[in-house]
Formats: structure tokens, sequence, C-alpha cells
């Protein structure tokens, strides 16, 4: 049976079902920090099929950061939800997920460190 990772926003107006995740790691990059208000942050990916938004808010809101992704976050309480991406990924800050600390998303790998 296929694990099934739930979380969503800080007011739960956005929700999120997922599986499979992959691609677990961490970025510093400026476009992070400022998308998130930390130093560094979490990203699991998912393939976008394998992700079903199912609060009351359905998608969340979307701002176009570059030529191949936009940041999504709640248009309610504005709490930073991922990236979703014109590839068909989605990914996904690992702070928004009910169970932020499985092992799933451990990852020693960083990103990108410094600026974008």
């Amino acid at each position: 049976m296929t694990k099934v990772y739930t979380g969503g926003c800080l007011c739960g107006f956005i929700r999120i079902r997922a599986l499979s995740p992959r691609n677990p790691h961490t970025c510093s990059c400026s476009l992070c920090q400022k998308h998130t208000g930390a130093h560094s942050v979490g990203w699991v990916e998912f393939d976008a099929l394998d992700v079903q938004w199912t609060g009351k808010g359905g998608k969340p809101a979307t701002w176009r950061s570059s030529e191949f992704s936009s940041r999504a976050f709640c248009p309610r309480c504005g709490s930073s939800i991922g990236a979703i991406d014109d590839a068909p990924t989605v990914a996904l800050l690992t702070g928004c997920f009910d169970d932020a600390v499985d092992a799933v998303f451990t990852s020693t790998d960083n990103a990108c460190l410094g600026s974008v």
C-alpha cells in the first residue's frame, strides 16, 4: 500500500494529499530565503499527478518566480507551500506536512547554495 502524505497551510484553507515523494533536498538560495523567510529550507518533489489539493481553498495562489516555476502560498494566511513547476513537478516545503519529520523528507543534499 502506498503511503499518503498530508499537510497544508497554517490556517487549513489549503490542504495537500500527496503520494510517491522524491528528491528531498534543502536550498539556501535567495529566492527560497525570500519565499520562506528562512536561511535554508527543506523541499520534497512529487509528480503533479500525485498531488491533490483537498482543502476548501483548492490550489494555492502562485507568483511567477522564474522562467520555469511559480511559488505557491495560501491566499488567506500567506503560508508558503512550495513551488509549482511548468514541468509536471510540484515541489513542496517539508514544513507544511502534518508529519514533517518523516524520514523520507530527510536529506543532506543542498540543491543550491548562494544566491540566484
